[in-house]
């Protein structure tokens, strides 16, 4: 079962949130909370497996939430969750950490979906934020992309493959399937590639192999 956390400072939001994702397979609301301190602790006390976060809240935002809540040791998925785009949102967001990035006009579906997927350690972005991101990265400056390359070069030329793959938005078994090596062992190279890279999830690999164009 997946424990979720819904973080919102509106009662209707959450309550909606969690009618949404109620008669979903696996999936379980274990706790609410109405602003970034708040789902601090709960975090603490209910040890969700996924939160699904407000950005604008008032008191702690959600993207300071954020911050707190990637200091923790075994800290959750977070998705945060807005009604407004803005880039500046999207890449703070995910350069602090967050899973994914979701606009509350998510189909039901997808909601679920995207904390399945977070869950099993992948990424969910909205299409057409991953759409601008992409066109952002196309455009970097060469020193950007190059202090990316120096970055990456620590790893080994196996562990520089299996994030090459990460970025792609393959899984650990698709990876496995490709480079022909167990789903174990790759997610032991995700687990040594984060750790060199001084990284949190999988989705600041995948921003950062993008960054150095090597994706």
């Amino acid at each position: 079962m997946i424990r979720v956390l819904i973080v919102d400072d509106e009662a209707l939001v959450r309550a909606g949130l969690r009618m949404i994702l109620a008669p979903a397979d696996g999936i379980e609301v274990v706790a609410e909370a109405g602003d970034g301190a708040e789902a601090v602790t709960a975090v603490a006390s209910y040890r969700p497996d996924v939160v699904l976060m407000d950005v604008r809240m008032p008191g702690m935002d959600g993207l300071t939430a954020l911050k707190e809540l990637r200091r923790s040791h075994n800290a959750p998925g977070v998705i945060m969750l807005t009604t407004f785009d803005l880039d500046d949102y999207v890449h703070t967001a995910l350069r602090d950490g967050a899973a994914g990035f979701l606009l509350k006009d998510t189909s039901p579906r997808d909601l679920a979906a995207a904390v399945r997927t977070v869950d099993e350690g992948s990424a969910m972005l909205t299409p057409r934020i991953t759409k601008r991101l992409i066109d952002r990265f196309a455009g970097l400056e060469s020193g950007e992309s190059a202090n990316a390359r120096a970055r990456l070069a620590v790893l080994t030329d196996r562990e520089e493959e299996v994030v090459r793959a990460v970025a792609r938005g393959l899984s650990n078994a698709e990876i496995g399937r490709a480079l022909a090596m167990s789903e174990g062992t790759v997610k032991s190279h995700v687990s040594r590639a984060l750790a060199k890279l001084g990284l949190a999830n999988r989705v600041q690999v995948a921003l950062l192999v993008r960054d150095a164009g090597m994706s």
